[in-house]
C-alpha cells in the first residue's frame, strides 16, 4: 500500500520514511451513540455511514466526518395567527426533532444537507420548517377547534411537518402545544362561558343528587312496605294452605268412608243382582221354550197357507202376466200397422197435393204467358168474367137480408131504386178498380 502511494503520489522519499509516517497516522475513529460517523474517499463510491460505532480510517486517502444525533427541542412560536374565523391568537408549540439514523436513506440526505454545519444551524432550519406549518394549520382551524382539542391541532401539525422534515433526514418525536393566548379576550370569554356551563352543571348535578336521594329514600320506604306486606301475605299464605291441608285431610277421611259405604252398597246391589240374574235365566229358559213350539206352530201354518192359498194364487198371476203380455205385443203390432197406414196415406196425399200444386203452377205459367202475349185483350176478357162474380159478391149481403128499413135521403130516394142506385153505384166505380187491378197484373208479368 506504502509502494502504491508513492506511485499515485510521485513522493521521493524513502519508503522507510512513509512507513514510518503510515504507522504514526494509521488508526481507527469512534463515536457515541448520539453521533454517526461518514467515511469517504479511496475505497468507497459512496460515503459509508456509521451510527454510533467504529470505522478503520485510511490516512490521507479517506476522510472522516461526525454528524450529530442529539435530540433537538423546538419552541415552535406563532404569535398573532388569524385563525378560520379570522380571529388572532398567539400558540406556542415544543417540537422535539432529531436526525434519523435508524434509516441509512434519511441519514443519506441529512449528511448531503447537514453535515459540516452546526447543530444550531439544524435546529434553526427544522423550527422554520415547523413555524410555517404551524400557522398554515392555525389558518384552517378556529379557536375552539384549537383550544378545545387540541390533540387534532397537534396531530396535524405532527402530520404535515413530518412529511417535509423526512425529506430532510430529519424526524419529528413529538410535538405538543405548550400555550394558547390571544390579546382580544377571546378565550377569556370562552372560559366564562364555560365557568358559567360549570357552574350550571353543578347546580344540576346538586338538584339531581338531592332527587336522586329523595327516590332512594322513598325507594328504601316502598321496599320495607313491601317488605312488610310480603311477610303478611307470608303468613297468610301459610295459615291458607295449612287450612286447605286440614280440609284436603277430612275430605280424604270422608272418601274413604263413604267409598267404604258404598262398597258395601255395591256388594249388596251385585248379590240381589246375580239373585235376579238366576231368576231372569229361569224364565228366559221357559220362554225358549214357548218360543220353540211357536215357531213350530207358525211353520206348519206356513205350509199350510202355501199348499191352499200361494201356489192357487201364483198360478193366477203367471196366467194373467202372459195375458198382459199378449195383449201389450198385439196392441204394439195394431198400433205400429195404424202408423205405416197413416204414414203411406200422408204420403199420398203430400204426393197429390205436390201434383196438383205443380199442375197449377203450370198453369199459371201458362196464363201469365196467354197474358203476355195478348195483353189488354185477355186482360179485357179476365175482367168481364169477374165482373158478374164481382157483382154477385157485392148483392150478396142483401139476399140474405130478411128485413131491409130504408131512410129517406136529401135527395128523397127510397125503395127498390135506393138500392139499385147503391148497387150501380158500386158498379159504376167498377172501372177504376180494373184500372187498378190490370196496373197490378202488368206489374207481375213484368216480374
Amino acid at each position: 500500500v506504502c509502494v502504491l502511494f508513492c506511485v499515485l503520489f510521485g513522493t521521493s522519499a524513502p519508503l522507510e520514511y512513509v512507513l514510518q509516517s503510515s504507522s504514526a497516522t494509521m488508526s481507527f475513529r469512534t463515536c457515541g451513540p448520539n453521533e454517526a460517523l461518514i467515511v469517504s474517499g479511496v475505497g468507497h463510491k459512496t460515503p459509508k455511514l456509521v451510527p454510533g460505532g467504529r470505522v478503520f480510517l485510511w490516512p490521507f486517502v479517506q476522510k472522516c466526518q461526525r454528524i450529530s444525533l442529539n435530540v433537538m427541542t423546538l419552541n415552535v412560536e406563532s404569535p398573532r395567527i388569524y385563525t378560520s374565523l379570522g380571529v388572532p391568537i398567539s400558540v406556542t408549540g415544543v417540537a422535539q426533532v432529531k436526525i434519523e439514523a435508524s434509516n441509512p436513506s434519511m441519514l443519506h440526505t441529512a449528511c448531503q444537507q447537514f453535515l459540516g454545519r452546526r447543530e444550531s444551524e439544524v435546529a434553526d432550519v427544522a423550527l422554520q420548517t415547523l413555524e410555517g406549518h404551524q400557522r398554515s394549520i392555525m389558518g384552517q382551524m378556529t379557536v375552539e377547534e384549537i383550544y378545545q382539542d387540541r390533540q387534532k391541532f397537534s396531530k396535524a401539525v405532527f402530520e404535515v411537518a413530518s412529511r417535509d422534515l423526512m425529506n430532510m433526514g430529519i424526524t419529528v418525536v413529538s410535538y405538543t402545544i405548550r400555550d394558547v393566548t390571544d390579546t382580544q379576550g377571546y378565550l377569556a370569554a370562552l372560559g366564562v362561558a364555560r365557568t358559567a356551563q360549570v357552574q350550571r352543571d353543578a347546580r344540576i348535578g346538586e338538584a339531581v343528587n338531592q332527587r336522586d336521594a329523595g327516590i332512594r329514600e322513598a325507594q328504601a320506604k316502598q321496599q320495607e312496605e313491601a317488605a312488610k306486606f310480603s311477610n303478611q301475605a307470608d303468613v297468610a299464605l301459610a295459615q291458607r294452605d295449612f287450612e286447605i291441608q286440614k280440609a284436603e285431610f277430612a275430605m280424604e277421611v270422608n272418601t274413604k268412608k263413604a267409598e267404604a259405604d258404598l262398597a258395601t252398597a255395591l256388594q249388596k246391589a251385585k248379590t240381589q243382582q246375580a239373585i235376579r240374574n238366576e231368576q231372569m235365566g229361569q224364565k228366559i229358559v221357559e220362554r225358549s221354550g214357548q218360543i220353540q213350539v211357536m215357531e213350530q206352530e207358525i211353520a206348519r201354518a206356513e205350509r199350510e197357507l202355501e199348499a191352499t192359498q200361494k201356489r192357487p194364487a201364483k198360478a193366477r198371476k203367471f196366467q194373467t202376466e202372459t195375458l198382459a203380455s199378449a195383449e201389450k205385443h198385439r196392441t204394439i203390432m195394431q198400433a205400429e200397422a195404424e202408423a205405416e197406414s197413416i204414414r203411406a196415406k200422408g204420403e199420398a196425399e203430400a204426393f197429390a197435393i205436390a201434383e196438383k200444386a205443380k199442375a197449377e203452377a203450370e198453369a199459371m205459367s201458362k196464363k201469365a204467358a196467354a197474358w203476355k202475349l195478348y195483353q189488354d185483350a185477355a186482360i179485357v176478357d179476365m175482367v168481364l168474367k169477374t165482373i158478374p162474380r164481382v157483382a154477385a159478391e157485392i148483392a150478396a149481403p142483401l139476399s140474405r137480408a130478411q128485413k131491409i128499413t130504408m131512410v129517406s135521403g136529401p135527395n128523397g130516394d127510397l125503395g127498390a131504386s135506393r138500392i139499385t142506385g147503391e148497387v150501380l153505384k158500386i158498379m159504376a166505380d167498377l172501372p177504376q178498380t180494373v184500372q187498378a187491378v190490370s196496373a197490378s197484373v202488368r206489374n207481375i208479368s213484368q216480374v
